[in-house]
């Protein structure tokens, strides 16, 4: 049976489609919603909506979903203006209607259907409406008194972010979406436009905090300000002027809650969650919210197991929704870093910047487009991005694919056996421009567990030079790098699958640290180096480097990450240090820059050297995303090539934001802000997302590792897949014949021609 008596708090889309549908599947329903504001107030103009959502109006209430049809304008293309320069893309297929407009077709639609709308009327407290209603349907917005009254249930967490924005309108229709910047005396400014009916726009103007201070606007009122914005964007505007709706500027904040009922309350749209504006889906959200709340009821026995199925089908859909949306507002928030791309690159960074448009499906968009961005990037015809060479020295990768370092954890005495001749020489065959070894540590205390591989003695420069040679000759044209490093803390554990950074039962060795510091609670606390332990280390690293470089590695990387001996010293979580090597970040970095230098120095000077670095602790009071800028700044001035861009495993108790591409962005940053090339990590699986971050001039390679354990021969199967045959790759001779999908049995049986009666 569902609810029967229900309370809405909140008149916004996401209250009234809620109502409007809770009460269309069972008109018993007794249905009040409570708005504080008039029926005619609205705040921001125009709304956007993806066809998707619009399939879910149209089976669940095809009367609403004919009155927004009728209303919508409809529109393809997106133009980027950047510096004068005007970049469109089209084929993307945007549908807007006026904010008030969709608030009268949900007003008429809940009259309709009888439930009580009740404005001007702020709504009871939650508590008291919970105990006379079968449910409360808590839909107020990014500010919601709802949640916050409840927060030890809901445990909400708020972030306020670094741009002020105001939403605004104009008197005239965009022909497409449309993206400019404008570079001023105080800064970049921003505007986003489209339109919402055939005679109107929405116009948000957006900028840093700073920039927006440093301009006065702090200082302007509401119709000053206004006024400001449409000089500064005169020529886009064809010097129309811009008009406001109660408009102010205010700060973007992201809204998570761990939980999103309590009892028979349960939360919707903004008081649920927010989606930054760039991506347009706040109204999208709380109608798709509405959706599913009202399907669950319908579906499920009881309230609460229709609450539990709600949050448990929509939180993976917002989360992954909330991950787009973060990386388009940081973008924004960055657009500095990439003014000075060429403006048609510019463009497609920014039609990428979510992750959700790829440049696969802008070339199905828009090829003549997508076409335009890979020659301007110098991809010859018919050539991915991904399938480009990069020269580091005198090493020309012939592309932008790296097999990441990955311990196999199957060494014996830190020698390299046939499992890793097979492992890492099949991934060589598999056609990556660039094959990394796991981290091959520099002495036996060095070691993270007795299966780690070495490079501490004659022996075990034998055995890699049997595996560099096996790369060279039978698969020419790959790179086989080799990642020089050492434990700290983090040795003298278990292998991987017998208990990750747990120490051994027995057997363990001593271990030593920028600090006498444990990894966690049970591990080993190891002994702080001495001055002259730490030249006796950098000795350590260079007598491994030079058995690299006879064992044959094309390029050298120094494991500066994750927690390890060298990241130990740049953390401050990790180094505590009262001497010259502990305390500001230049005294932290002295000790990784010594041994770097002292390596550089015995490495062969014509291969290049890489070096990787955890760009964040994801911890309070660790490195962080300018740190890292810093960091990987003092590497590029003593001679690094390249950074290779990882996040995290420095402390214990990190809390990292997992998700696809999630580490990138720190490459990205650093990349474009210093001019230093770059490797990015960090769930990167399809070659369509290589091919994105490698063309919009976010990453310079890409480093896979899991996708390599599924697939050894990933980037063959890349280039098959996009029918590239050209020198970036280069099937092995005996594999040649499965360079096309094999035949598989027929799916598509002929469909019956004929219905006959019976």
């Amino acid at each position: 049976m569902g609810p029967l008596r229900v309370a809405v708090i909140g008149g916004g889309p996401g209250g009234l489609y809620a109502a409007a549908l809770l009460k269309r599947l069972d008109p018993r329903r007794d249905i009040t919603v409570w708005e504080r504001n008039a029926p005619d107030d609205t705040f921001g103009f125009g709304v956007v909506l993806s066809d998707e959502t619009l399939g879910g109006i149209e089976h669940a209430d095809p009367v609403v979903h004919a009155a927004l049809q009728a209303e919508f304008v409809r529109w393809d293309d997106i133009d980027v203006v950047h510096r004068g320069t005007r970049h469109t893309s089209g084929g993307h297929g945007f549908a807007a209607l006026g904010r008030r407009r969709l608030l009268e077709i949900l007003h008429e639609r809940c009259r309709q259907l009888g439930v009580n709308l009740r404005f001007r009327s702020p709504a009871p407290p939650a508590a008291d409406l919970a105990r006379d209603h079968d449910l409360v349907v808590a839909a107020d917005g990014v500010r919601s008194a709802t949640r916050e009254a409840h927060a030890d249930a809901f445990r909400p967490r708020v972030e306020e972010h670094r741009c002020r924005y105001i939403w605004l309108a104009a008197d005239f229709a965009f022909d497409a979406f449309r993206f400019e910047t404008a570079e001023t005396e105080h800064g970049v400014m921003q505007l986003h436009g489209y339109p919402y009916t055939g005679g109107d726009s929405t116009v948000i103007v957006e900028m840093r905090e700073e920039v927006w201070r440093a301009a006065g606007f702090d200082a302007l009122d509401a119709p000053e300000s206004v006024e400001r914005c449409a000089k500064i964007f005169t020529e886009a505007l064809g010097g129309r002027a811009l008009r406001s709706n109660n408009s102010a500027w205010t700060a973007f904040r992201t809204v998570v809650n761990e939980k999103w009922s309590h009892g028979n309350i349960v939360l919707v749209g903004d008081s649920a969650h927010t989606a930054h504006f760039s991506i347009g889906s706040g109204t999208k959200l709380a109608v798709e919210d509405a959706l599913a709340l009202a399907a669950c009821l319908q579906e499920q026995p009881t309230t609460a197991e229709a609450l539990a199925a709600y949050e448990a089908e929509r939180r993976p859909v917002v989360a992954s929704t909330q991950r787009a949306a973060r990386a388009s507002l940081e973008w924004f928030e960055n657009i500095g870093l990439y003014l000075d791309q060429p403006a048609r690159q510019f463009a497609f960074n920014l039609l990428t910047r979510s992750r959700r448009v790829t440049h696969g499906n802008l070339r199905l968009r828009d090829p003549r487009f997508t076409e335009a961005v890979e020659r301007d990037f110098g991809c010859p015809p018919g050539t991915p991005p991904m399938f480009t060479p990069l020269t580091l020295r005198d090493l020309t990768l012939r592309n932008r694919v790296v097999v990441s370092p990955m311990d196999m954890y199957s060494a014996r005495a830190g020698v390299p056996g046939d499992f890793h001749l097979v492992h890492l020489g099949a991934r060589a065959l598999g056609g990556a421009g660039l094959v990394m070894t796991e981290m091959v540590c520099v002495s036996p205390e060095g070691r993270i567990t007795p299966g780690c591989g070495g490079l501490y003695t004659a022996e075990q420069a034998a055995a890699w030079r049997r595996i560099t040679e096996f790369a060279h000759t039978q698969a020419p044209g790959t790179a086989v790098g080799v990642q020089l490093g050492h434990s700290g803390r983090k040795g003298s554990t278990k292998l991987m699958w017998e208990g990750i950074d747990e120490p051994l039962a027995e057997g363990n060795w001593p271990l030593v640290a920028a600090s006498p510091l444990p990894y966690k609670p049970g591990s080993q606390t190891p002994r702080e180096l001495t001055r002259d332990e730490l030249a006796d280390v950098r000795k350590q690293f260079t007598s491994a480097a030079l058995r690299a470089a006879d064992a044959g590695f094309d390029l050298l990387e120094l494991h500066c990450a994750h927690g390890y001996l060298l990241s130990g010293f740049l953390s401050p979580l990790s180094n505590q240090r009262t001497d010259a090597y502990g305390g500001p970040l230049a005294n932290r970095l002295r000790f990784p820059l010594e041994v770097f230098d002292a390596v550089r120095d015995v490495w062969p000077g014509d291969r290049p050297m890489t070096v990787r670095i955890s760009a964040t602790d994801w911890a309070e009071g660790g490195t962080d995303a300018n740190d890292a800028v810093e960091i990987a700044r003092a590497f590029a001035a003593h001679g690094a090539d390249a950074i290779d861009v990882s996040t995290g495993q420095v402390v214990a108790d990190e809390k990292p934001a997992y998700g696809r591409s999630y580490q990138v962005p720190f490459a990205d940053r650093i990349r474009n802000e210093t001019g230093i090339p770059v490797i990015s990590v960090g769930a990167i699986s399809s070659w369509d997302d290589v091919n994105s971050l490698i063309l919009a001039g976010r990453t310079d390679l890409c480093a896979l590792a899991r996708p390599h354990l599924y697939d050894p021969h990933w980037t063959l199967h890349a280039a098959a897949e996009q029918g590239y045959t050209g020198p970036g790759v280069a099937w092995p001779k005996p594999y040649e014949a499965g360079s096309r999908p094999p035949q598989t049995g027929r799916l598509d049986a002929p469909k019956p021609r004929l219905t006959l009666g019976g």
